[in-house]
């Protein structure tokens, strides 16, 4: 079960939110059995009884922590574990429950683990990279991120290459940052959150013309709106000296998220935060 990856089936976490970069569950796609032809995928059928009671345990456990119950999470990933110690979905799994109790070192030996199985698994890359981006460590991040496009039948590559911009916006390296973010744009234009982060980036750049070609993709559709998407793009009127524009914007995020952050902030007028 992998969310924002090709490799999803069954229950989900909560799609990515327009600033966000949430991780993908493990999924089922897995590489073909010896013997098979090379553009063969392996699927369930060819699962040994021990391998599907494992998967569908699995299952569970991924459903608890989409809920947020990670106690009840871990405790089936360890029976999962017990079941099939070489599935690397269930480690790969171990070290988003662990991430999200806030054990950095327990995920982080878990995410090495399940690559150690499968050196092919996209997206214990992808989801080990966020990790690491949110410490900090954004050279490592980057790497991974890098290596995880590469195997696009464990992974949506477009959904990768979103949060290695994303990633690269919180290093600074905005340059960097704009070119993956052209092209995860690129690859998904109707996903909301590649227009907001590629908005933000030209924003942060000082390119604000065509950072309001791409947050009007947000906003100018009632369904997409946040008060961080109406947020930027009351900034960026502000840049460009268009006052109807801005509060136009302004009034949206005032009637529909009065008590957001981004409404105190427009209320303080702090367009420069």
């Amino acid at each position: 079960m992998r969310i924002l990856s090709s490799r999803m089936s069954g229950a989900s976490l909560v799609l990515m939110a327009i600033l966000s970069v949430v991780p993908v569950l493990p999924g089922t796609v897995k590489a073909a059995p010896f013997g098979a032809r090379s553009d063969d995928l392996a699927t369930q059928s060819d699962d040994t009884p021990t391998r599907k009671r494992a998967r569908i345990r699995l299952e569970l456990a991924a459903a608890y922590f989409s809920q947020g119950n990670y106690p009840t999470a871990l405790d089936e990933v360890k029976q999962v574990i017990a079941v099939d110690g070489s599935l690397s979905e269930a480690y790969e799994l171990r070290g988003l429950i662990y991430s999200a109790m806030t054990e950095p070192k327990l995920a982080e030996e878990s995410f090495r683990y399940a690559l150690q199985l499968d050196g092919g698994n996209g997206s214990a890359m992808h989801n080990y990279a966020w990790m690491l981006c949110n410490q900090g460590r954004f050279a490592e991040a980057d790497a991974l991120f890098a290596k995880a496009v590469n195997y696009p039948k464990s992974i949506d590559t477009g959904r990768t290459t979103l949060a290695r911009g994303v990633c690269q916006t919180k290093a600074g390296l905005l340059p960097d940052a704009e070119k993956t973010l052209q092209h995860a744009f690129e690859l998904a234009p109707a996903n909301p959150a590649a227009a907001y982060n590629m908005a933000n980036v030209l924003y942060l750049r000082g390119d604000y013309d065509r950072a309001r070609f791409y947050i009007r993709r947000v906003n100018d559709v009632a369904e997409r709106v946040t008060p961080d998407s109406l947020w930027l793009g009351v900034r960026i009127e502000q840049k460009l000296g268009n006052a109807p524009a801005r509060d136009e914007l302004a009034a949206t995020l005032r009637n529909r998220f009065p008590n957001s952050r981004e409404a105190i902030a427009l209320e303080l007028g702090r367009f420069n935060d």
